[in-house]
């Protein structure tokens, strides 16, 4: 009879089409079981936080549940800073898990519902009886309230008989909120109202606005208004017209898109947190512009906001486009008046700093010239941040995956290439991390470039130090020896696990991705490029941040 293990695998196997994950003593059953039935693919990682990075990276890319596994105790501690990161991004996950024996825990056990909740995730427990009926619970709640959530499978039952595999019911999700009220309807209007009045209208999009699927009915508010627009970093490229986009906001866009952005008059803010990053900490917008959120929580999420609407972006777009419709408003015309295209030009260095090594700006600006069109950057955290978003374009938000930025981690970096890679099997995946994160990771570098293969490139802005803490810390006088890194080859690494890495330390060392680029993705390897940048040239929103801390 099929046990606990296989009504597991086989129930989360019709809801996931991928799953991650290191082998051990925990989870070795349900592994095996999901290894002779079809669906659910397995993926090994090389650290049990790389398997739930990986299926955050692929729901991020591509929109769809995956699953990560570890054992209990040390791998279940070992996911926690993913899980976190999981919890505080709002990623639906499935992470299945061993636990300790009903009977009560061993001395290498640990209270693994309390640590997840500690980090915000609900703990789901499979018995012999409902092991089926527990898994489809477990991803009816990730998918309803958008987060992480643990199925857990105690030790002593993993090979319990458990009769037949049942058919568990699908998951009944919730439909997008409309603004139907009297009250939601008035404050449509009034929204309205505000834009057909405004001079200077601007629309700014978050990646709430893309997993609400507003981005056709933010362009055709755009349009109605003579908004320019703008997005957060997470929400790059949602809206359809890049003629009259400003970019991202905050520290990461251009100076002069920014100066556009706080003459605004009247800002709409759509699946935004406005996040003290992309609010330029208070500095985004003027006094005197009205800033109305349109959002799903319970209400607005920072003080300069004098306006909130709580539903779906997409449909409080559309709400507003038929108002603006029926009151006969023109657009602004501000959007024809201004030069996007030079209001977004960013600052493009000077080949090599003054310390003699590569200038980080000359290098982003280069490679994005070189990268393949069709490709989706994943970035860890740290210093380097900034480069990817301010110098290489992206089509779409499932195409800026940024594992990380949520929990302000370092170090989940490598494993995000394998989620991203099967979430899209035909792009270019392109990993851009720093050499302190980069090191930290460094267990899923066989992994990115196992799966990944010729469709794989990092970029390793190594600077032989902790950047952010140089530039935050060692310039108030702190040590600086706890800073500093030896300065690491990535390249060789690479080349370690089957890689091409290449050291690049002027830009005429980047042609080399030129000719990578031009080759059958099945006639070359996963290319490193090992950057040695100078430290002394500081991102502008790192400049933002040294000031608020200074």
């Amino acid at each position: 009879m099929p046990s606990v293990s296989a009504h597991v695998a086989a129930t989360l196997a019709r809801h996931v089409d991928h799953v991650f994950g290191v082998m051990g003593n925990g989870n070795a059953h349900f592994l095996d079981a999901l290894e002779r039935q079809r669906g659910g693919e397995y993926c090994a990682m090389r650290h049990e936080a790389g398997a739930v990075v990986a299926a955050d990276a692929y729901f991020r890319a591509s929109g769809r549940l995956a699953a990560a596994t570890a054992t209990y105790g040390a791998g279940f501690t070992n996911t926690l800073t993913a899980l976190a990161e999981a919890v505080q991004a709002h990623i639906p996950l499935i992470l299945v898990v061993g636990d300790e024996p009903t009977s009560g825990p061993r001395p290498w056990d640990v209270d693994q519902i309390a640590l997840a909740a500690a980090v915000g995730a609900r703990t789901y427990t499979v018995g012999r009886a409902d092991a089926a009926a527990t898994t489809a619970i477990a991803v009816e709640h990730a998918l309803t309230y958008r987060v992480p959530t643990v199925l857990a499978i105690p030790y002593d039952v993993a090979t319990r008989d458990a009769g037949p595999i049942p058919e568990a019911p699908e998951p009944v999700l919730p439909g997008p909120s409309a603004p139907g009220d009297a009250f939601a309807q008035a404050a449509v209007a009034d929204a309205a109202a505000a834009l057909a009045g405004a001079s200077r209208p601007l629309l700014l999009a978050g990646r709430g606005a893309w997993l609400a699927g507003a981005g056709p009915a933010l362009g055709a508010l755009a349009d109605a208004t003579g908004a320019l627009t703008a997005s957060t970093a997470l929400g790059r490229g949602v809206f359809p017209d890049e003629r009259y986009d400003l970019g991202v906001t905050g520290g990461f866009g251009a100076e002069s898109a920014m100066d556009l952005i706080r003459s605004a008059d009247v800002a709409v803010v759509f699946g935004a947190s406005l996040n003290q990053f992309t609010m330029r900490f208070g500095e985004l917008f003027a006094p005197g512009t009205r800033v109305i959120q349109v959002d799903t929580r319970q209400a607005a999420t920072h003080p300069h906001v004098g306006s909130y609407l709580r539903g779906d972006a997409r449909l409080i777009a559309e709400a507003l486009v038929s108002s603006l419709a029926d009151a006969g408003a023109q657009p602004s015309g501000w959007r024809e008046s201004v030069d996007v295209t030079a209001a977004r030009q960013y600052h493009v260095g000077d080949g090599l700093a003054a310390d003699g090594r590569l200038d980080p700006r000359t290098a982003a600006a280069r490679i994005g010239e070189l990268l393949p069109e069709d490709r989706v950057v994943v970035s860890d955290g740290g210093h380097f941040i900034g480069w990817a978003n301010m110098y290489w374009p992206v089509a779409s938000p499932d195409r800026m995956i940024m594992v990380g930025t949520a929990y302000q981690s370092i170090g989940l970096g490598w494993p995000s290439v394998p989620g991203a890679a099967l979430a899209h099997p035909e792009s270019t995946i392109v990993l851009t991390t720093g050499d302190g994160g980069g090191l930290m990771a460094l267990a899923d570098l066989e992994s990115a470039v196992r799966v990944a293969g010729g469709r794989g490139l990092a970029v390793v802005w190594n600077d032989a130090a902790y950047g952010a803490e140089v530039n935050l810390y060692g310039l108030k006088g702190l040590a600086q020896g706890p800073m500093r890194i030896p300065e690491v080859d990535f390249a060789a690494l690479g080349r370690s696990v089957g890689a091409d890495g290449v050291v690049v330390r002027t830009p005429d060392d980047l042609e080399v991705l030129a000719d990578w680029a031009s080759r059958p993705v099945a006639e070359r390897p996963f290319l490193v490029l090992d950057l040695r940048i100078s430290g002394d040239v500081i991102a502008p929103y790192q400049h933002e941040i040294i000031r608020v801390n200074s």
